[in-house]
């Protein structure tokens, strides 16, 4: 604390405001003047505006208030030292004891609340409450409401911060956003972020870019970076994992260390990476998605889905393939399946449409392998692709069934037509023989009686 100096004039009033009106300087006294000082600077309280020479536009109500101020401009200081340090600073507005104490020669600062930005002597912060941005030093256009707000800022510029505690650990990061009791609490140097919500993003250290909104939202995160968290406890125990994207209450919840995963109204799996998790199991029985009826797609293959709801294609390659070999007379209980007409029941389709295939309870009795089983393991649909295969197969074993018989009819008919060659042949040989025998027949003779 500074040592109190009284600065008067001489003893006779008179002479004492000449004095004063002629000094090339203007000086504090104590008590201050009523009215204030010329140049519209006014003060209240021991040495208010002490050091005060050529500024302008100053008001310095509280003990030492603007105390070293000599040439600023258009500071406002309210309270105990309230930017008793400033020298040259300008437009700073400090309320509250030993507010923007050290600032020098800073401009555009607003703290109100006791020591907040203390330590500052940086640009365009502004701080209101306790300690708010207490130990920033140069970082410059934060912006801090609430109790121990920001209160370990030193360097860490651009940076929002609402509510108790919220990047109350913060040295460095900068361009953080935290709206919310707890919000950021101990970001230190990680940049970029967003937390609107108790406790959202509270353990982030080092993490960037990422964006937490909702009660606990990203509440474990300390290094993963370039998450998105929106709803009450989504990816609240992510830990590093980054790039992920969490919408709904609870949503990625369970997610800890993958990254690349986008989850929406679902908890997702603890490790996983790469996923995309929509709905809840139970919870969703029916998906609407605009797009896709009526819209062409030359290529690609159907999309099938199992009892968990998990998309995928049925791949062919013989690179995801072990044990391959022809299913030469596995196809055969098809043979023994019995094709159905039907309608699904009023609640499934209300229009009734007639349909036609298998019923699953059937098929399950001719070749198990041929059913699909819901989570209680009952058969619920038939795999009409594995029909399909099966019964290319037994076509595929027709067909050559029928070839070999075609050609074997082929080779009986080339029989057929040799021998009916040789047939003739031999008709025609028979002939010949039988004409010439005819011809070397002697003439008949006629015998003459008497």
């Amino acid at each position: 604390m500074k040592t109190r100096t009284n600065i008067t004039c001489p003893a006779i009033a008179l002479f004492a405001l000449a004095c004063f009106a002629l000094s090339p300087t203007v000086r504090a006294v104590l008590p201050a003047p009523s009215g204030g000082y010329p140049g519209q600077n006014t003060a209240d309280g021991d040495d208010a505006l002490f050091s005060l020479t050529t500024g302008v536009s100053n008001t310095a109500i509280g003990f030492e208030a603007l105390f070293s101020n000599t040439y600023g401009l258009g500071n406002t200081a309210v309270g105990d030292s309230a930017l008793a340090h400033n020298t040259s600073g300008i437009d700073n507005t400090a309320l509250g004891e030993e507010a923007l104490d050290s600032n020098t020669d800073g401009f555009g600062n607003v703290a109100i609340g006791s020591f907040a930005l203390l330590l500052s002597t940086a640009n365009e912060n502004t701080a209101i409450g306790f300690s708010a941005l207490g130990l920033n030093t140069i970082g410059n256009q934060n912006t801090a409401i609430g109790f121990d707000v920001l209160s370990s800022n030193t360097t860490g510029y651009g940076n929002t911060a609402t509510g108790y505690d919220a990047l109350v650990t913060n040295s460095t990061g900068s361009n953080n956003t935290a709206n919310g009791t707890f919000a950021l609490s101990n970001n230190i140097r990680g940049d970029d972020n967003t937390a609107t919500g108790f406790d959202a993003l509270a353990s982030n250290t080092t993490g960037s870019n990422n964006t937490a909104n909702g009660f606990d939202a990203l509440a474990s995160n300390r290094a993963g970076n370039s998450n998105t968290a929106s709803g009450h406890n989504a990816l609240r125990s992510n830990t590093t994992g980054s790039f992920n994207i969490a919408v709904g209450p609870a949503a990625g919840s369970r997610l800890t260390t993958g990254s690349n995963n986008i989850d929406i109204a679902n908890p997702g799996v603890a490790a996983e990476g790469s996923t995309i998790r929509i709905g809840t199991t139970g919870t969703q029985t029916n998906t609407y998605i605009a797009g896709i009826s009526g819209a062409t797609v030359a290529g690609g293959v159907g999309v099938i889905v199992d009892t968990n709801g998990h998309l995928g294609t049925v791949v062919s390659s013989e690179r995801f393939k072990d044990s391959i070999k022809p299913m030469a007379n596995a196809s055969e209980s098809i043979l023994a399946l019995q094709p159905v007409t039907f309608r699904y029941k009023h609640e499934l389709d209300p229009s009734g449409i007639p349909q036609f295939g298998l019923v699953a309870e059937e098929v399950e009795k001719v070749n198990s392998a041929l059913v699909a089983r819901d989570e209680e393991g009952k058969a619920y649909t038939v795999r009409y692709d594995a029909v399909n295969a099966m019964l290319l197969n037994e076509f595929l074993k027709e067909h050559k069934a029928f070839v070999a018989e075609q050609h074997k009819v082929e080779e009986q008919g080339a029989m057929i037509a040799l021998q009916q060659k040789q047939i003739e042949a031999l008709t025609a040989g028979v002939e010949k023989v039988s004409a010439q025998l005819e011809a070397s027949k002697p003439a008949p003779q006629v015998v003459n009686n008497p």
